[in-house]
């Protein structure tokens, strides 16, 4: 690997085994060309957000080290996805497994398709609360807080329950 770069992933599973579907997608992160898992946080039982009424989800985050571009990464988030049988039917929806893209270094990133660091994220427990565990001192470089005073100020009241 030549260039290092630093990216978190946000996981997510609320379809079939959930906790399986994690950690294969975690593996399948280790085995992409040029990156590595270098840092896994617990797996979190969540509730699930949205208006949408859905089982409740599995949720983790990972630090990756890679030499991939952002871009890169994004579309091997997607084919994971897809290898996974990852549908896009019903937007916020249920789904076998979810990879966000939530940092890449301290890049501020604003195309049609991909939105770095990940839009929505610093509102929600289910992403905060696993990604404090490996990056609490992270600074969210659109909003100059760290992941853990994010987490601190978060209003969000759902339920997020460490469970291994």
């Amino acid at each position: 690997m030549r260039v290092k770069n630093i990216a978190y992933i946000g996981i997510g599973s609320n379809q079939g085994d959930k906790l399986a579907n994690c950690k294969e997608a975690i593996s399948r992160l280790g085995k992409l060309r040029k990156t590595r898992v270098i840092a896994s946080s617990s797996f979190y039982e969540t509730e699930p957000v949205g208006e949408i009424e859905q089982d409740w989800f599995v949720n983790a985050t990972v630090k990756l080290e890679t030499s991939l571009p952002a871009e890169e990464l994004f579309v091997s988030l997607l084919g994971i996805e897809g290898q996974m049988g990852r549908q896009r039917t019903v937007k916020g929806g249920p789904r076998i497994i979810d990879l966000d893209l939530l940092f890449y270094n301290q890049e501020i990133i604003s195309q049609p398709d991909l939105n770095v660091p990940h839009p929505q994220f610093h509102t929600r427990g289910f992403v905060l609360t696993p990604l404090n565990e490996i990056a609490a001192g992270e600074i969210h470089p659109r909003l100059n807080l760290s992941v853990s005073q994010l987490l601190a100020g978060l209003g969000d009241d759902k339920v997020v329950r460490k469970i291994g």
